[in-house]
């Protein structure tokens, strides 16, 4: 039986490019090199490429990329947007919670929810945390955004429920404070008009728990921020109104 993330992405890959929250490419890629110091030769990473719209802006940019995801639907365009633009990057398919890289990349990025937080359990998403970990050389750094726990917390869960809601699509919603997971209702069209509906399962986070699990497989320095949409910032402190939190960890 497929997983919910796995249904989703089976068609769904033109009209993913168009959704709302996929527009601030230009820049997160902004930061990204800022976080890099715009050095060409930073070889990228990046896990849950979806589309590729980060890999191709890099790319673009000068970087060497090589971007994996598990859904082959959302690979094939991101291939055919890259050849349109004469592009070469090193797309692949493959799950997060079992890459075989070591030590090969000064950069891994996990946007959007690539990847991390989607698992149904715990102990995935700690795989893909290591495993992002030991893809990195000595001196690397990982940078993602994934769900922030501040938000349901703060609120209560009725207002929780109506502020993811908002976010588009969303037609129920049940928040369980025992293990941080939201179960709601995705309703949305793929590529060929079918209606979906699909039942998500993804897992909060609140800062101290990233922290550990970020130290646990490796990293000293962790930092985490508010993620603005196509505006990422460190100097944008997290707050409990913050639906996403930006994570900057080096080794």
């Amino acid at each position: 039986m497929k997983q919910w993330y796995e249904e989703l992405f089976e068609n769904y890959s033109a009209k993913y490019d168009e959704e709302p929250y996929t527009q601030g490419t230009l820049g997160e890629c902004d930061f990204i090199e800022e976080e890099v110091n715009h050095l060409k030769s930073t070889r990228i990473l990046d896990i849950g490429c979806g589309t590729g719209r980060h890999s191709i802006e890099l790319a673009r940019r000068g970087y060497s990329v090589t971007g994996v995801d598990l859904s082959e639907c959302q690979l094939s365009r991101a291939k055919e947007k890259a050849k349109e633009q004469g592009l070469e990057i090193d797309f692949q398919l493959g799950d997060a919670r079992d890459l075989g890289f070591v030590e090969e990349f000064d950069l891994v990025i996990m946007l959007c929810e690539g990847a991390f937080s989607l698992m149904e359990t715990d102990e995935m998403n700690f795989r893909i945390l290591a495993n992002a970990a030991n893809s990195l050389k000595s001196e690397g750094k990982l940078i993602f955004t994934t769900l922030n726990g501040l938000f349901p917390l703060f609120h209560s869960v009725k207002e929780f429920i109506n502020a993811a809601s908002d976010k588009g699509g969303l037609s129920e919603s049940t928040f369980d404070l025992m293990t941080f997971r939201d179960h709601s209702v995705y309703e949305t069209e793929d590529d060929s008009g079918k209606k979906m509906t699909i039942n998500c399962n993804e897992r909060y986070y609140i800062p101290p728990e990233i922290t550990w699990l970020l130290k646990s497989v490796g990293f000293k320095k962790i930092d985490i921020a508010g993620a603005k949409l196509g505006a990422f910032s460190r100097a944008d402190v997290l707050t409990t109104e913050d639906y996403e939190m930006l994570v900057i960890a080096e080794k």
